[in-house]
């Protein structure tokens, strides 16, 4: 049973990396200019100036962010709307569609390596 979940849980992955809607391909466009302006600062070629060990990478994100692992996207959005320590809201500075935008660049991103 857990190598049948197992098979079925890859197979799930990589069809979600495999086929990437336009959609979300247009928002990683929108979402890197949004990146450049708003949080390369702290966050270059999805690293962390601040604090090393919490990155843009994808075992980062899996560790350091709630939901992650159910739900990238969402947990993604979570933070750039809320901040959390050192790391700015940007609730009231960006729309909900730039977030987004940058939410589905920084995944498409930690899942290619950055």
């Amino acid at each position: 049973m857990r190598i049948l979940l197992l098979i079925l849980m890859i197979a799930i992955a990589l069809f979600k990396l495999t086929f990437i809607s336009p959609a979300l391909a247009a928002e990683t466009s929108n979402g890197a200019k949004i990146f450049e302006a708003n949080c390369a600062s702290c966050h270059i070629g999805g690293g962390n100036i601040l604090i090393s060990q919490k990155t843009l990478k994808k075992e980062a994100l899996s560790k350091y962010l709630e939901n992650y692992n159910s739900d990238s996207i969402e947990a993604i959005i979570h933070q750039v709307q809320n901040g959390k320590n050192a790391m700015p809201a940007f609730k009231g500075k960006l729309s909900a569609e730039e977030i987004l935008d940058v939410a589905a660049y920084v995944f498409q991103n930690a899942e290619q390596g950055w």
